[in-house]
């Protein structure tokens, strides 16, 4: 299996609170296992509240809904070894 690596990693974003806020990451390849997304070092799921998905194949995305003052922190997405923060 080739090594997916992170081709366009996130960018920091500013939001008003009760506002969706969404980071993308781009991968070099389609179908990337070992994917996570991480908010304050907690693992995310796919809820109501953080929508996960993949665009494009090789696009993947972290909605983060109605954001509070405790969603301030870094977001880290990890595929692999490899990893980026914003």
């Amino acid at each position: 299996e080739p090594d997916v690596t992170i081709v366009s990693g996130l960018k920091d974003m500013v939001v008003f609170e009760g506002d969706d806020v969404t980071f993308r990451c781009q991968v070099s390849h389609e179908n990337a296992k070992d994917v996570e997304w991480k908010l304050q070092d907690v693992a995310l799921q796919n809820n109501e509240m953080n929508e996960i998905s993949v665009e494009k194949e090789r696009i993947h995305t972290l909605t983060l809904r109605k954001v509070t003052e405790q969603d301030i922190g870094t977001v880290t997405f990890r595929v692999g070894p490899h990893t980026s923060t914003a």
